[in-house]
């Protein structure tokens, strides 16, 4: 009896302490969204060299599901009840390779979540992933400063700053993920056309 009393008051006292636990604010979820469209396939013989996409590094108020927002001066908040499904950096890092494939001139591709080695990896550093606000205007910002780099030896071989600045002409959450989707769209389509113009220049002559 003794012990069975005790198991009743531990399940009571487990069930009292859940009960006082702060429930999880809901949130909703987004994906970053595109607009572009396929892109046909080019009768270009493609490149035979490889390409490694990596994560871009970033500060700890972008890297992660927070979708960051700069309301005035120096001061960085987010977006209350909203998330990414990725962090940014994973984000931008997977809409560049969706770009790459459309783009056709590059196909043997893989990422930093894998081990392959590669010819040439591409990354560097996510500076801005934000909506900023100027006044009563906003604007989403997407800046990157990316790296192309040897696969073997790690050595820089080029560099380039990449900034867009996407405005926003409603202001609601909604309407806000569109302009990063915008945004990231305009980002993945020039750095893309750089990456493969530096690539035929640096990547070393192909091996069969």
């Amino acid at each position: 009896m003794t012990l069975t009393r005790l198991a009743l008051l531990a399940s009571l006292t487990l069930i009292s302490s859940c009960s006082i636990l702060p429930k999880s604010e809901p949130f909703d979820l987004y994906r970053l969204p595109s607009a572009q469209s396929s892109i046909p396939a080019s009768h270009v013989t493609p490149p035979r060299w490889s390409l490694r996409l990596n994560k871009p590094q970033a500060s700890e108020a972008l890297n992660s599901p927070n979708i960051a927002v700069i309301p005035q001066g120096d001061v960085i908040s987010s977006y209350k009840g909203s998330r990414w499904s990725d962090p940014a950096p994973v984000l931008l890092r997977n809409r560049l390779l969706d770009g790459f494939q459309r783009d056709g001139r590059v196909t043997l591709l893989s990422t930093d979540d894998s081990n392959f080695q590669a010819d040439l990896e591409l990354g560097g550093s996510l500076q801005a992933f934000q909506t900023e606000y100027q006044g009563t205007s906003a604007s989403v910002v997407v800046r990157l400063d990316a790296l192309l780099v040897r696969g073997y030896d790690q050595r820089i071989l080029a560099s380039k700053r990449f900034e867009v600045r996407q405005p926003l002409s409603d202001l609601k959450v909604p309407a806000v993920v569109a302009g990063f989707g915008q945004a990231s769209d305009q980002i993945t389509t020039q750095v893309v056309a750089w990456a493969v113009e530096q690539g035929q220049k640096l990547a070393p002559p192909a091996r069969f």
